[in-house]
């Protein structure tokens, strides 16, 4: 058994193989994805924008990232390809709460409260797409992040069940460090990502089922 794992042909084989199973689950993120992955001018009209959190700044307001994915979620409503917006953050401590600064951060840019409704439990992006579904009573959505995250999300929120497109922000123009190590995460981030698809678990939180999305559809922009 030594012989054969320090044989040069194992060796290379192991060389060879170790890469390509390294981005094995990203390639298959991003390629079965690439259809459901679109832009804000091309988009199909879908009832609900998603928004994940990408973290707050001391001050409590968002950082860069969530900043420019919720540009793009106002331009989805502006646009008339969304009716309402799901803001998806944690407010897991009561010091830390990016669904209330999303919401604020959309208010601001001329979206109706009524038109925002807040997930306070999307602990990951799992949680977030099952909540959606489960809590929220979504089926059909279109989810916002940037594009290095973007066929995790998309993957993600299908296999949850949820007929969903993805718009992505390119950020590299921004936050170009930020940027690069977000894909550089991706790599890692794709497996468990993978096993959501295929095991399904449960979120970290669920809860009842909660109105809030079928009355911001309702009402009236």
């Amino acid at each position: 058994m030594r012989r054969l794992w320090t044989h040069p042909r194992t060796l290379i084989a192991a060389c060879v193989l170790a890469p390509v199973l390294a981005v094995a689950p990203f390639a298959w993120l991003t390629l079965s994805t690439g259809d459901h992955r679109t832009t804000v001018g091309a988009a199909e009209h879908r009832p609900v924008a998603l928004v994940l959190g990408a973290g707050l700044r001391p001050d409590g307001t968002p950082t860069t990232l969530l900043a420019r994915r919720l540009d793009l979620a106002a331009e989805l409503y502006r646009a008339e390809r969304v009716d309402a917006i799901l803001v998806s953050g944690d407010n897991s401590v009561e010091d830390y709460n990016e669904t209330d600064a999303m919401r604020a951060y959309l208010e601001s840019s001329a979206v109706p409260a009524d038109k925002i409704v807040g997930d306070y439990a999307g602990f990951s992006t799992w949680d977030s797409c099952v909540r959606a579904r489960e809590v929220f009573g979504v089926t059909a959505l279109t989810v916002v992040t940037q594009r290095f995250h973007l066929p995790r999300a998309v993957a993600l929120c299908r296999a949850a069940g949820i007929d969903a497109l993805g718009v992505g922000d390119p950020s590299i123009d921004a936050r170009g460090f930020a940027t690069v190590y977000g894909y550089a995460r991706e790599l890692p981030a794709a497996f468990p990502a993978v096993a959501d698809s295929v095991l399904r678990p449960d979120p970290e939180f669920l809860g009842p089922r909660e109105p809030g999305i079928p009355e911001a559809v309702a009402a009236p922009r």
